[in-house]
């Protein structure tokens, strides 16, 4: 078998990125296991139908887990045919069953139900991963309903808003993910017994159009598994491209929200940061930096998942008529990258959703800094209400909000509540007291705090109806 280390080009989804979960799925000996479990499961229909006898089921059953991938790359050397390299090697250890491994089948009735099964594994693993997410970022959307934060649009400040109401937004968009992961684990359909264009022929030729259908449904209730109804070769590239665009879309949710992260994180704002180790370092040059690391690992690895997709639509699109093999390459790279790399980067965002620190007093600063000028709008209402003309009372905040933002910008304290509360034009409206009441902004929230529990509730309420039907 041919030896791999660090002195030649390893992916770093070999050893660094991704669970050992989802390696393991991905491996080669795992994947040449799902082939003789297939085997088996072919000759042991096969054996019902009284085509092949008990005998050597049992024998190719005895000898289902005896991955041997020295022997198999041996023979793949000469013969040019991973497929059938696994198929010699198991023939030779297999005395009794050997002859009859393979009887009626194309590769792809093999290897795209393998794959099939190895693309339900995934995402079943990933859901897990995606569902302790949710139910993390749940505690953490109702343990900061209540606390007011400045709400930012177009990356300048804007109204208050609550921390929990921000991270409720990001639980919405990971439920979305979470019902399409679902939907499409629960559809995941192997190609079934079809044979080399799709048209089951050979199957028909050993056991008649009855026999042929019955072979299928065996075979793939013993895999527990679903086959199209129709098929070339191949499975429907489709479903490949289906499942990538759905990691994308996880990804891009986890994107969003390691970048607003990142956002927080910067000096400016300092409201948010990941989780630091005690021992950590986060700049060789620069002992004192606290970097982003995980975030900006999970911004780097979506934007690759992202590209992805469209490598797959190609799959499908140029599947030219019963089949063409330009999808075999990249398949074997995009499919285990996609996931790896979706894996990476729900374990890094459960980390600092977890381990998500707060900094109370910057949250307290900013919005002290900039909720004032939010506040404007609630104090107008409240003045045109008793009385005021509208059009003038907005010209009079509008004043006063460009000195007072010199002064901020200056990096003085803001004059704004004071300015107004003196302001003739809003006092002969309302008492100074309840002008400077009126421009507290931390109570400017209007239902954020009710609409966070609400979808922490919602979040766990999938998570627990989902464990409680498992």
């Amino acid at each position: 078998m041919t030896a791999f280390d660090h002195t030649t080009f390893l992916s770093p989804l070999t050893w660094r990125y991704g669970s050992e979960e989802m390696r393991r799925i991905w491996s080669e000996v795992y994947k040449r296991r799902l082939w003789r479990r297939i085997w088996v499961a072919l000759a042991e229909a096969q054996s019902e139908l009284g085509l092949v006898s008990r005998e050597q089921v049992e024998d190719l059953r005895a000898h289902m887990d005896e991955i041997d991938l020295a022997r198999a790359e041996e023979i793949e050397r000469v013969i040019h045919h991973d497929l059938m390299a696994e198929v010699k090697v198991f023939a030779e250890q297999c005395p009794v069953g050997g002859p009859i491994i393979h009887l009626g089948a194309t590769s792809m009735d093999i290897e795209d139900n393998a794959d099939a099964l190895r693309l339900r594994e995934s995402l079943a693993l990933l859901i897990a991963r995606l569902e302790e997410l949710i139910a993390g970022l749940a505690e953490q959307i109702e343990r900061w309903a209540d606390t007011p934060a400045m709400a930012f649009t177009h990356l300048q400040p804007a109204e208050p808003t609550t921390i929990g109401y921000r991270l409720a937004q990001y639980g919405q968009d990971l439920l979305f993910d979470l019902l399409e992961l679902r939907r499409l684990h629960a559809q995941i359909r192997g190609k079934g017994l079809k044979g080399a264009v799709g048209t089951a022929a050979s199957y028909v030729q050993l056991l008649g159009r009855v026999g042929a259908r019955r072979l299928e449904r065996s075979v793939m209730d013993k895999l527990g598994l679903r086959a199209y109804p129709v098929a070339t070769q191949t499975y429907p590239r489709k479903q490949d491209w289906a499942v990538l665009n759905a990691l994308a879309g996880l990804a891009g949710t986890l994107y969003r929200f390691a970048f607003d992260l990142r956002v927080l994180q910067s000096p400016a704002i300092g409201e948010w940061s990941e989780p630091f180790g005690a021992q950590q370092v986060g700049s060789s040059a620069m002992p004192f930096k606290r970097n982003p690391v995980n975030a900006e690992n999970i911004d780097s690895l979506a934007r690759y998942v992202a590209a992805l997709p469209r490598v797959l639509w190609d799959d499908a699109a140029h599947s030219l008529l019963e089949r063409t093999l330009d999808d075999s390459a990249n398949r074997r790279l995009v499919l285990p990258a996609a996931f790896l790399c979706t894996d990476e980067i729900v374990r890094r965002a459960n980390r600092i959703v977890r381990g998500l620190q707060i900094n109370e007093a910057a949250v307290a600063r900013n919005l002290e800094r900039y909720g004032v000028f939010a506040a404007t709008e609630r104090l107008l209402m409240e003045a045109v209400k008793a009385g005021g003309d509208r059009q003038q009372l907005h010209e009079v905040i509008r004043e006063h909000s460009m000195a007072a933002w010199a002064e901020v910008s200056a990096g003085r304290p803001n004059p704004l509540a004071e300015r107004l509360s003196s302001e003739p034009a809003f006092t002969r409206l309302l008492p100074a007291r309840r002008i400077r009441a009126l421009l507290e902004a931390a109570d400017y929230v209007g239902d954020a705090p009710q609409l966070a529990r609400a979808m922490a509730a919602v979040l766990r309420k999938h998570i627990q109806d989902r464990r409680e039907e498992g």
